[in-house]
């Protein structure tokens, strides 16, 4: 078995050549079992997912909305923490055609240690970390470590952040996580507001690719947000179709990727 690791450039930059853009699905590890996450992540990768976000689970995950909470709650009562992720990583690491990133609450991170932290990462296959709840002015304490073991700090940008854009740009890695709309996760049914003005601000000062989150559900959402990002985020939908259908969601979640690969790679935007 390979210990091939797809990193998040190669992902964007493997779609770039083609002339399309990057499909990163979100659910909750441990939901509704560690074995299970396994399983869902090698299906979306199969499906065509580049970039798999990996969430943590959290008793207060401060970013999120109801239907990811309530993941985090199910995942918990599996006693599924960072340590179970982790060993399921290993196992899985080699067997995925797809880039790996984790989305971790920073107190999760100074309890296990952040150099141990970061190393581990980098040990089991993960090429990206998203803090929600650390902002650039803080992101010091991790940014050493992330860069000693190679592993991208992926960026937040959201409507109320403009002001900050230069900032938040300078130095980023990975990619520039675009936050559609103010407020937590979920579905919704326009994401569309404001968006161009966002884009023109984001793309003045942007020198790694973006990638556009919070809303988005539908085939046809993905492919109308595609005209202003390189990668389009899903996540509360995908977490939807877990809840509903539990360890029998594979299947699901394979065809709900297809879906929403097809519209993506049918877009006619550069």
């Amino acid at each position: 078995m390979s210990d091939k690791v797809i990193s998040i450039k190669q992902a964007f930059e493997k779609r770039h050549r083609n002339g399309q853009k990057c499909f990163i699905p979100f659910f909750t590890a441990g939901d509704p079992s560690i074995v299970k996450t396994e399983e869902f992540i090698l299906a979306l990768s199969k499906a065509g997912a580049d970039i798999i976000e990996i969430g943590v689970p959290f008793s207060d995950p401060a970013a999120d909305g109801k239907v990811i909470m309530a993941a985090n709650i199910r995942a918990m009562s599996q006693n599924v923490y960072i340590n179970e992720v982790l060993d399921m990583l290993k196992r899985l690491k080699g067997r995925v055609d797809s880039s790996l990133v984790f989305l971790i609450y920073a107190n999760i991170i100074f309890k296990y240690g952040i150099d141990r932290f970061f190393e581990k990462c980098s040990d089991v296959g993960i090429s990206g970390v998203i803090i929600p709840d650390v902002p650039i002015e803080e992101e010091g304490e991790f940014r050493p470590f992330a860069d000693k073991f190679n592993i991208d700090l992926i960026r937040l940008i959201s409507p109320m952040s403009l002001k900050r854009t230069e900032k938040i740009c300078y130095n980023a890695s990975g990619f520039l996580y675009c936050v559609s709309s103010m407020g937590v996760t979920g579905v919704r049914k326009d994401v569309n507001s404001h968006l161009e003005e966002m884009f023109s601000v984001i793309n003045k000062y942007k020198k790694i690719p973006t990638a556009i989150g919070f809303g988005i559900s539908t085939p046809t959402q993905a492919k109308q947000v595609c005209k202003y990002a390189d990668g389009v985020i899903i996540g509360s939908a995908i977490v939807k179709i877990i809840e509903e259908y539990g360890g029998n969601a594979s299947a699901k979640l394979f065809e709900y990727a297809q879906q929403i690969r097809q519209a993506i790679d049918s877009s006619d935007t550069p």
